[in-house]
Formats: C-alpha cells, sequence, structure tokens
C-alpha cells in the first residue's frame, strides 16, 4: 500500500518531464500550456487523496527553461503554484507561473484611461509645484470633494457638465481656503494645505451624508465609464478624457501666456522682482492655489464616473501620485519638451507611465500593499536622477579653449 503512491509519483513526474521535453520547443503558451494541464489533472487525482505528488522538479525545470530560453528575469512562483494545484484551482495554476503577457495587454487601456484622469490632476499640481514654487497638500482632500460634490449634485438630477462644473468650484473654494490660510493668517503654504486637507474630511462626508456614493451608468448619462474602455467608440473614455486633457492644456497655455497668467508665473519665479514690479503676489498665489485644486475636483469628478462612486479615502496619497507623474514627465521629456504647452503634456504621459509601472507590479505578482513603497522609492529616484546627473557627470572642455581664454585675457590687459 505504502509503494504504491510513491510509484504513482515517479509516473507522473516522468510524464510531465517526457511532456515537456516533447513540447519544450513550443511558443510560450503552447509550452506553458499542456505541462499545466497535466499538473491540474494530476491535481484531481491525488488531491482527494491527501497526497501531494513532487510537483516541484517539474516546475523548477519549467522556470529555468524560461529564464534562459525565453529571457524571463523572475522565477516562477512555486509555493503558490504547489498550493493551488493542491486545492485544484487550475486559474490559480495559470496565475502562479505570471508568464501570460496577455493579463497585462488586457489592462492596458485601463492604464491609460486612469492615467489621463489622474493626468489632469497632475497638470494642477505642476500649477502648484513648478510654476508657483508652493507646496500645497489640500490636494488629498481636494480629490475626493471634487467626487463628492460630482455625485450629489448628479443624483439631485443637474445635468453632467453643471455637475462637472460644481465640483470644479468646489475645488476652486477648497484652494481659496488654502490660499487665505497662507496669505491672510500667515500660515505656512504646507500648514495651510495640511490644516484645509484635513477639513476636507469632515466637509466631505457633509456633502455625501455616508463614507462612499455610487454612481451607475445605467442610472445616470455619465461622460466616462469603465465598462466602454475596451470599445471601439465614442464613448471610450480614453477618447473623452484625452479630449479633455487636451482642452485643459490649451486653456493653460492660453491663459499663462495673458498678463495675469505671466504675474502668476513671474510671482513662482521671483516673488520679490514681482513685488518690486507692482505685482500683488498674494492675491497671485491665492489664484494659483484655486485654479490648481479646481483642476483636481475636476480630475475626481472624471475619476468618479470612471469607477462608479466616490469615497471619503479615494484622494488618499494623491499628491504623491501627483508628484511622481510631474517628475517622471520632466525627467523623460524635460530635453525634448520645451514649450510650455508640451511641459503639461509630459506631465499627463507621467501620470500614465505611472499606472502602466503599477500594473506591471501587479502583473508580476508583487504585493500591492507595498505600492505606496515602491510609489516612494521612484518618486525619490526621478528627484536625485537630475541631482546625480548634474553633480557626477563631467563636461567635456574642448582642447585649446584654455589657451583661447587665456589669451583673451592677455589682450584685455594689453
Amino acid at each position: 500500500m505504502d509503494g504504491e503512491p510513491i510509484k504513482s509519483r515517479r509516473m507522473f513526474s516522468n510524464s510531465c518531464l517526457q511532456n515537456f521535453r516533447l513540447h519544450r520547443r513550443e511558443a510560450l503558451s503552447g509550452a506553458l500550456r499542456r505541462p499545466v494541464s497535466v499538473l491540474w489533472a494530476a491535481s484531481a487525482v491525488y488531491a482527494p487523496q491527501g497526497v501531494r505528488p513532487p510537483f516541484r522538479p517539474v516546475i523548477q525545470i519549467l522556470s529555468t527553461h524560461f529564464q534562459r530560453k525565453r529571457g524571463f528575469p523572475f522565477p516562477l512562483n512555486f509555493a503558490r503554484i504547489e498550493q493551488q494545484i493542491a486545492s485544484g484551482n487550475s486559474r490559480g495554476i495559470l496565475e502562479g507561473f505570471h508568464l501570460n503577457i496577455m493579463h497585462l495587454v488586457n489592462a492596458l487601456p485601463g492604464v491609460a484611461a486612469q492615467g489621463l484622469i489622474w493626468g489632469i490632476m497632475a497638470i494642477g499640481v505642476y500649477i502648484t509645484f513648478r510654476i508657483l514654487d508652493v507646496a500645497d497638500l489640500t490636494v488629498d482632500g481636494t480629490m475626493a470633494t471634487g467626487g463628492a460634490a460630482f455625485i450629489m449634485l448628479t443624483m439631485a438630477g443637474a445635468p453632467v457638465p453643471l455637475a462637472m462644473l460644481g465640483a470644479f468650484l468646489a475645488g476652486v473654494l477648497a484652494g481659496l481656503v488654502t490660499g487665505l490660510f497662507h496669505t491672510a493668517c500667515g500660515i505656512p503654504a504646507i500648514l495651510a494645505g495640511i490644516l484645509t486637507q484635513l477639513a476636507l474630511y469632515s466637509v466631505n462626508l457633509r456633502i455625501m451624508g455616508q463614507a462612499n456614493r455610487p454612481v451607475s451608468s445605467r442610472q445616470y448619462d455619465l461622460l466616462v465609464d469603465q465598462q466602454s474602455v475596451r470599445s471601439l467608440s465614442l464613448d471610450n473614455p480614453i477618447l473623452v478624457v484625452a479630449i479633455f486633457v487636451a482642452a485643459v492644456i490649451a486653456l493653460l497655455y492660453w491663459f499663462f501666456g495673458t498678463e495675469l497668467g505671466a504675474s502668476l508665473r513671474a510671482t513662482g519665479s521671483n516673488p520679490n522682482m514681482s513685488r518690486a514690479q507692482g505685482i500683488n503676489t498674494n492675491f497671485t498665489k491665492v489664484l494659483g492655489l484655486m485654479l490648481s485644486n479646481g483642476l483636481v475636483a475636476l480630475s475626481s469628478a472624471l475619476l468618479a464616473q470612471y469607477q462608479g462612486f466616490a469615497d471619503v479615502n479615494m484622494g488618499r496619497g494623491a499628491i504623491v501620485i501627483g508628484l511622481a507623474a510631474v517628475i517622471i514627465g520632466e525627467v523623460i521629456f524635460g530635453k525634448v519638451f520645451r514649450n510650455f504647452a508640451l511641459k503639461m503634456l509630459a506631465v499627463a504621459i507621467g501620470a500614465i507611465l505611472y499606472y502602466l509601472v503599477y500594473q506591471v507590479v501587479i502583473w508580476l505578482g508583487l504585493n500591492t500593499d507595498d505600492m505606496k513603497l515602491i510609489t516612494a522609492l521612484i518618486v525619490a529616484a526621478f528627484l536625485a536622477i537630475p541631482y546625480w546627473k548634474g553633480k557626477y557627470a563631467h563636461v567635456k572642455v574642448p582642447a585649446g579653449s584654455a589657451n583661447a581664454g587665456a589669451k583673451t585675457g592677455g589682450d584685455q590687459d594689453a
């Protein structure tokens, strides 16, 4: 009786090895599908009897083969595969291999849609972080305020465009409060943002009446819907949000070309010189904070439509995502995009790249609880890259330039 399980294990292991050698020259999908099907079929025989077949040697051979021949830089999750085999979960077996590239490809439309939505928020962060040179932490609260205001206005019967305008104005009011804390009360900008963010949590609860509110495209005529993200139609949220991003960039490009917009840019560049030129820097700071938080609330309204609900915690960590998008866009496209409009476009692309990295992390099977840590490391790395390049990059001086300089100096002395 004791020899039968051992004999069965050996027969199973040999059959798997023969099957792998037979199909190892096929494409990835074919080479993976047959061994997995053998493992799953065997689990139906062994699992009810409480016998654990020797899957690890076969899986380890598959892992080594894929790493050497297919170029995969990561090992297979042995423990997860064996656990799913023991339970007879075929889907879990496939997920344990982490090699199904189609999972990542299928997620790309959602990555693009969410990246563009958060790109509008990142443009708002860009206004305060780069143009106004103010550290504004109101974003985490405003990101929930916009969605809450939009959903409540929509449920009250307001048209979607009017509800989105209401969400934008709610964000403008939040930025106004932060600006008055900073300019009228003399509170530092970072602390003023924290105070407003803290107050907005209670305000958002007051607006919604509860922690979250759902909104369905079946009941309301929403602009963006997650269910249409893979459809080839004008209702695709990627197309709709891309139009929003283009319109926002065009309007901001026009605004910052006006006298008022130029004064706002001058305030962030050199406040003392701006005051010497007669610019009311307190007014421009408040205006910049209002405009920034209005864009953040507009992004929140689009996000609430896309995901189908608004939550008081939906803005948690939004400032980190916004900074990541700004830094990624600047580091990658900083030397290519010189125009102001293209710089804002780079920020939106940076948000898409951030969500692409997020999706790759999920696809690789890493723990999503560590995503905040990974995000912090990514932002720190992209912030440090320009500093390292400026500190350690050696500038090549053309030969003879020193002699030419000395000659020029001698001529001047003469």
